[in-house]
């Protein structure tokens, strides 16, 4: 451990002030008034009674606990009570990992059985050492008052005064003993209690979900949200230029018409974070591709669709992930397009027995691409978002200017 000099000017290990270790002092003290130092004790206390009880109403020899509860311990439900036990006597602010599972494999049911031998051999030691140490603070008193020793562990010859000075002793080395007994069996607890191998690996598979589902919705969140926006921005936009009542009318239509679709899909995400438990409402599918499309024209893009093969056959997760992938390459034609009246976009939906092809391609201007990008809103995740896509279904993709424009083409494997 590293050496610095102290206030004092003496040199002292890191953690300790000068020679009078008063951090490590000040930690005891606290410990003695932290309540779960007394839980843990209480813990430890139940193994010694229920030593005790047997005891008193048997008159078998004195390893039949111990038997009995390390068969015990290979019953899985005990599991179950022991770690809900050391969670709330040993670590009740759930800082430990501690598994309140049943006992799946004989690994776990092994080191059940050992944790109960353990938990019955330390409550009895600690129990026993208690009553050790308040017998002899009381026959300190009583030798000190000239009283006779009722079975103090220490013999105590004579009466003398001095005696009734080191009563407090015992009674500070029991508190000291709780302290460390309660450690003692939190460390044991998360050893033997703690989660398997397979226990922990299925709670990293779950919280992996949890991740993929949260990045799922952040997806479905900046695809369409960021495509009402878009459409919002560049109609409003284009009415204010246009200065026809006309074409205002249409662009307040549009707006209308995309706001709506994307506070139902914000509706259905926030659902789905309410209530994870309940099935999510149905996404929208490429079959509705047409309300993209006429929101994109809507918006003064000329758009030159065409569309092959039964979509509607299409599985679910492909028609889906395919509508998003398609909202994306829209929004950015009208976010990074230049003037979107001028854009000519040339959208290819292609479906077959096995596959799905999308190409999207648009002029690509380089200035407006770049201006476009070096603002915050230019950050790429809409690109990142459809191969992230791409790759969960199998598939593939390519971004990127090719000659004069920009394009989109994505392969989707059907099966």
């Amino acid at each position: 451990m590293p050496r610095t000099p102290s206030p004092t000017g003496v040199t002292s290990e890191t953690g300790v002030t000068g020679l009078t270790g008063v951090p490590r002092t000040k930690r005891a003290l606290r410990a003695l008034a932290h309540p779960v130092t007394y839980t843990r004790w209480v813990h430890l206390f139940v193994g010694g009674v229920a030593f005790g009880i047997w005891q008193f109403v048997s008159t078998h020899t004195n390893w039949v606990p111990f038997l009995c509860v390390a068969l015990a311990g290979l019953v899985p439900w005990v599991r179950v009570a022991e770690g809900v036990q050391a969670r709330l006597l040993l670590t009740p602010d759930g800082s430990a990992p501690i598994a309140t599972g049943p006992s799946v494999t004989w690994a776990d049911r092994g080191r059940t059985s050992l944790w109960m031998l353990l938990r019955l051999t330390l409550g009895l030691v600690s129990s026993l050492f208690a009553m050790e140490c308040l017998v002899l603070a009381v026959d300190l008193v009583r030798a000190a008052a000239g009283g006779t020793a009722t079975g103090s562990p220490l013999p105590l010859p004579g009466h003398h005064w001095w005696y009734a000075l080191l009563a407090p002793l015992p009674l500070l080395v029991l508190l000291g003993s709780v302290v460390l007994f309660g450690r003692l069996m939190t460390e044991l607890a998360v050893r033997l209690l703690g989660p398997s191998a397979a226990e922990r690996l299925a709670a990293l598979e779950a919280r992996t979900e949890q991740l993929l589902e949260r990045t799922r919705i952040a997806r479905e969140l900046h695809d369409s949200i960021g495509h009402a926006l878009t459409v919002a921005v560049v109609q409003a936009g284009a009415a204010r230029a246009a200065g026809s009542p006309e074409f205002t009318d249409r662009a307040l239509d549009a707006i209308e018409e995309t706001g709506r679709a994307a506070l139902e899909d914000l509706d259905r995400v926030l659902k789905v974070l309410r209530e994870p438990e309940r099935p999510a409402g149905s996404s929208p599918a490429l079959t509705e591709a047409d309300r993209l499309l006429d929101s994109a024209r809507a918006s003064g893009a000329q758009i030159d669709a065409e569309v092959t093969g039964p979509l509607d056959r299409l599985p679910g997760p492909v028609s889906r992930e395919g509508y998003r992938i398609l909202q994306e390459c829209l929004t950015n034609v009208l976010r990074h397009a230049g003037a979107p009246s001028t854009a000519t976009v040339r959208v290819r939906i292609a479906a077959t027995d096995r596959r799905l092809t999308l190409d999207v391609r648009n002029p690509f201007d380089r200035a407006a691409w770049a201006a476009s990008a070096a603002r915050p809103s230019g950050s790429g995740s809409g690109l990142r978002g459809i191969r992230e896509r791409v790759a969960l279904l199998g598939g593939t993709a390519r971004t990127g200017p090719e000659s004069e424009e920009w394009r989109v083409h994505v392969d989707l494997p059907l099966r």
